[in-house]
């Protein structure tokens, strides 16, 4: 059977000009983020800030499906020692738990506006080879995109909690 060649055309137009949704959307979050805002509320609506009230932190989703991560609390006390191995054990728990990085593969599923981060390397060990399902939301104004991050629900210090993490596109 022989396709018209107005079909052809057609065909050839969608393929090589009209980007699929996944495209699209991924290529929304392709680029460097700056974490604004880290709050977790959990399942009574009380909301706290695991990483203080100003964290900070970097967001990279590489054009090569590699995610990066780095997020801290820019107020952790520092060290007595300027030795990094010569911490105390409440200067070494302090700086772990107001600090977590991972890198890993990332993919997007437009379609229920999630993002998935397959970890491979994590401050947190028990998070390598884990996956992390994220529902996104990139929002454009006049001072740039702001891309929303949130959680599914899980059990973090024995509560039951959702994170929603707000990034702005970095300059």
């Amino acid at each position: 059977m022989r396709s018209s060649p107005l079909f052809t055309g057609l065909l050839s137009f969608a393929i090589t000009v009209l980007p699929s949704q996944q495209q699209r959307t991924s290529s929304s979050v392709v680029g460097s983020w700056e974490l604004v805002t880290f709050e977790s509320r959990d399942s009574a609506g009380a909301i706290s800030h695991p990483l203080g009230k100003r964290p900070k932190g970097i967001l990279i989703y590489g054009t090569d499906g590699r995610v990066v991560v780095q997020l801290f609390d820019p107020d952790r006390p520092r060290f007595v020692s300027s030795d990094r191995a010569a911490g105390t054990d409440s200067e070494v728990r302090a700086a772990f738990n107001g600090s977590f990085a991972y890198y890993g593969h990332y993919s997007v599923d437009s379609l229920h506006g999630a993002i998935s981060h397959r970890v491979e390397g994590a401050s947190f060990p028990n998070w390598i080879g884990t996956e992390f399902i994220r529902h996104y939301r990139v929002d454009r104004n006049a001072g740039g995109e702001r891309l929303t991050l949130t959680t599914t629900p899980q059990v973090v210090a024995g509560r039951r909690i959702v994170t929603a993490l707000v990034w702005e596109r970095a300059p």
